[in-house]
């Protein structure tokens, strides 16, 4: 972590995506050592914090360049193209500063006045958590899977549900902010995909965490929050919840991008190995690439489009409606499985070729079909959000 405090503000959107992507020989040389180390390395550590990418959402008040939420599809899509494990915590880590900026103006300051820098970890599995109220806080308990990033943070950011009683029903879904002392890691990440994320398991018994430390999930639902006076540009205003697959979507657009140039770029040099021509030369590999281009194009401009919709919004100063958000989430699926049905295609048109471990593109292959099980893209998940409120079918209203 720096020693030196910077100031980020005033960095524009186009200046912070140059940084991304004056960074790429330099993670694309690493890629394979990120993926032994099992976690984020130190020297990209060390070049993420001096670029500013990980303060890129933070708040103008603490040094951040609290620009667009769109800035961290199109970064991590940059990054991705050549190592997405280092994509995927850039995204984990650098939003959750846009997540700090929703707390009490306490916790803010508890972690920001001691370095601005300062990494936070999530886990976001709100039924790994348990915890009930107690005098001046939450005592909770729990062992959290998936916490990317966790080897680089100094906090972490832990979902629970509130019961006031063991067996009674969830009365309330939280997040606690815990300082690296009070939990243990457990290092169980050992993945055939995002191997370099480090997104091992964490955990805690019966630990005290202060009232102001949490903050109920209902507070990233686009409205009037605990730091809402404090952080009062457009990018805090927003439904971070509903917009919370978009932290991730641009690695899945930049695997898919980056496929596509792998592949394509070889197949204008290759001959087939049975026939000896080129292989560009193929009808079925021409339509293929074809097909590959529409849909990582239709994914970029969905997820554009959804960045900006909610951007106009919130500068609007209106309320998100229930319909966009859903729309948001909805949006975030398909466009990731547009991708992923990409990077098959293409992985299909590199035969063989794709293989080979000195390759990226056998990383890239890996690496969208991990990021495509997360949570947030999954079609069953959020695909039977829209479609219920579409069909007008009664049911709990989700966390939006």
């Amino acid at each position: 972590m720096p020693t030196t405090s910077v100031s980020f503000a005033g960095t524009s959107y186009l200046e912070m995506l140059e940084r991304a992507r004056a960074l790429v020989p330099t993670f694309a040389a690493r890629a394979a050592a990120c993926e032994a180390l099992r976690r984020l390395p130190d020297e990209t550590e060390r070049d993420l914090h001096e670029s500013g990418l990980f303060r890129m959402v933070q708040p103008a008040r603490a040094g951040g360049a609290d620009l667009d939420v769109g800035i961290l599809v199109d970064t991590c899509a940059a990054i991705a193209r050549v190592c997405p494990s280092t994509a995927w915590n850039l995204g984990n880590l650098a939003s959750h500063h846009w997540m700090l900026g929703y707390y009490p103006p306490e916790a803010q300051d508890e972690i920001w006045d001691l370095s601005r820098d300062t990494l936070i970890a999530t886990s976001l599995a709100f039924p790994a958590g348990r915890g009930r109220k107690v005098e001046g806080g939450y005592e909770i308990s729990g062992r959290w899977p998936l916490s990317s990033g966790v080897d680089n943070s100094d906090w972490n950011m832990l979902a629970f549900m509130v019961r006031e009683r063991d067996d009674g029903p969830p009365v309330d879904q939280r997040f606690a902010l815990i300082h690296r002392s009070q939990y243990e890691i457990i290092d169980n990440w050992h993945a055939v995909g995002l191997a370099g994320t480090g997104s091992k398991d964490v955990a805690t018994k019966n630990l005290f965490v202060p009232e102001h430390r949490t903050l109920t999930a209902w507070a990233f639902n686009g409205k009037s929050h605990p730091g809402s006076a404090l952080n009062p540009s457009p990018l805090f205003r927003l439904p971070l919840l509903a917009l919370g697959p978009y932290v991730l979507s641009g690695v899945m657009l930049g695997c898919a991008q980056g496929a596509y140039e792998t592949v394509v770029g070889a197949a204008r040099k290759r001959n087939a190995t049975t026939t000896g021509q080129p292989v560009g030369a193929s009808q079925a590999v021409q339509i293929k690439v074809a097909e590959a281009s529409a849909r990582i194009d239709a994914a970029e401009l969905m997820m554009g489009h959804v960045c900006r919709h909610a951007m106009d919004v919130a500068r609007a100063d209106r309320d998100p409606l229930q319909e966009d958000k859903l729309r948001y989430r909805r949006d975030a699926f398909f466009s990731v499985r547009l991708c992923l049905e990409a990077v098959d295609i293409l992985m299909g048109v590199a035969g063989s070729s794709g293989l080979y471990l000195s390759g990226s593109m056998q990383r890239l292959f890996r690496d969208a079909h991990a990021a495509n099980a997360h949570v947030m893209f999954s079609t069953d998940v959020q695909g039977a959000l829209f479609g219920q409120h579409a069909l007008g079918m009664a049911g709990p209203p989700p966390l939006l």
